[in-house]
């Protein structure tokens, strides 16, 4: 039996490395290509005018540059912020949708890790801990 004084501590949120990389996802009207403009090892942000409902399983074809071909991932929308919306963490944000990489193997993760890690480093030194979080 669970300990009623117990608490649920979240896990650490991942660094988020500010990064334009090409994304490719389907949506209901077709093939759509638009811009991940921040990635981390558990998600990315997806600048679009159209932001698919939140808790839709979105299949990604992410182009890390080096590769020589894309990650195809799975991910599920966690978070959008439409065309003028406000509210927490909105303002300044671009409009879009939040999603989180589910069921990535060991080698996908392990590459998108070493790319956000190689941008961290490539950040002046005084950026490198104020990364944003997911």
């Amino acid at each position: 039996m669970a300990d009623p004084q117990e608490k649920h501590v979240p896990a650490p949120r991942a660094h988020r490395i500010d990064h334009e990389l090409p994304v490719a996802y389907r949506t209901v009207a077709g093939f759509v290509t638009d811009w991940a403009v921040n990635l981390s090892r558990g998600g990315l942000y997806i600048n679009t005018q159209q932001p698919l409902p939140v808790g839709t399983a979105v299949r990604l074809l992410v182009s890390l540059p080096g590769a020589s071909f894309p990650v195809d991932l799975v991910g599920k929308v966690t978070r959008t912020n439409a065309q003028g919306t406000t509210g927490p963490g909105a303002p300044g944000e671009v409009p879009g949708m939040a999603v989180e990489f589910v069921d990535v193997d060991d080698d996908k993760r392990s590459r998108i890790e070493a790319f956000v890690e190689r941008l961290r480093e490539a950040l002046p030194a005084d950026e490198r801990g104020s990364a944003t979080r997911k």
